[in-house]
């Protein structure tokens, strides 16, 4: 794993010639806004894992199998950008992505971001979600981005170790490394 070993401006380099891209982090971290504005700027069909391969109108969730089996299917295309974290997917997603860029914004950075994402949104489903899926936050999710860093940011370095090895890596970490990314790519456009 490329640990800040990969810049910004060189991250946008690559990002100028990508065509398959991960972007994966905690959640209200800004992830799912970058993933949209690159699909934008790179011209690659946004794919929100949310909507596309977990979950089904109620929150039910998909079966592993069936998880498994979209992803494969959309991986296989020839560009995309990918908005979602789950490390488990990451033997079928990572061989396949030119680069990642993994969203690590502070956790309290990253409950407002839910918070003012749940005001925005409550009571209906937002576009990166499935249909019939309208949004929530339970503790269960808070405690999830309060624990993030320890319990799943090992989890996302072993598999990018495992199964990226060569892959590039971004580390964001702050809302202007964010925006200085997405300036490096629009000046190159």
């Amino acid at each position: 794993m490329a640990d800040d070993s990969t810049d910004t401006a060189e991250a946008a380099s690559i990002l100028s010639k990508a065509r398959r891209v991960l972007v994966i982090g905690c959640s209200g971290g800004g992830k799912t806004t970058l993933a949209r504005r690159l699909s934008e700027h790179c011209d690659l069909p946004f794919v929100s894992m949310d909507r596309e391969f977990f979950w089904l109108p109620g929150w039910i969730s998909r079966t592993r199998e069936e998880q498994r089996n979209l992803i494969v299917a959309k991986v296989a295309e020839a560009r995309w950008v990918m908005d979602g974290t789950n490390p488990t997917t990451f033997d079928l997603r990572l061989p396949r992505a030119d680069i990642v860029l993994w969203v690590r914004m502070p956790r309290l950075l990253c409950l407002i971001g839910v918070t003012r994402r749940w005001l925005k949104w409550r009571g209906a489903s937002r576009p990166e979600m499935a249909e019939g899926c309208p949004e929530r936050v339970s503790w269960e999710f808070v405690r999830y981005i309060w624990t993030f860093e320890r319990k799943f940011v090992p989890r996302i370095e072993n598999g990018l170790r495992e199964h990226g090895p060569g892959v590039p890596v971004l580390q964001i970490r702050s809302r202007a490394q964010m925006r200085t990314l997405l300036e490096l790519l629009a000046a190159r456009a």
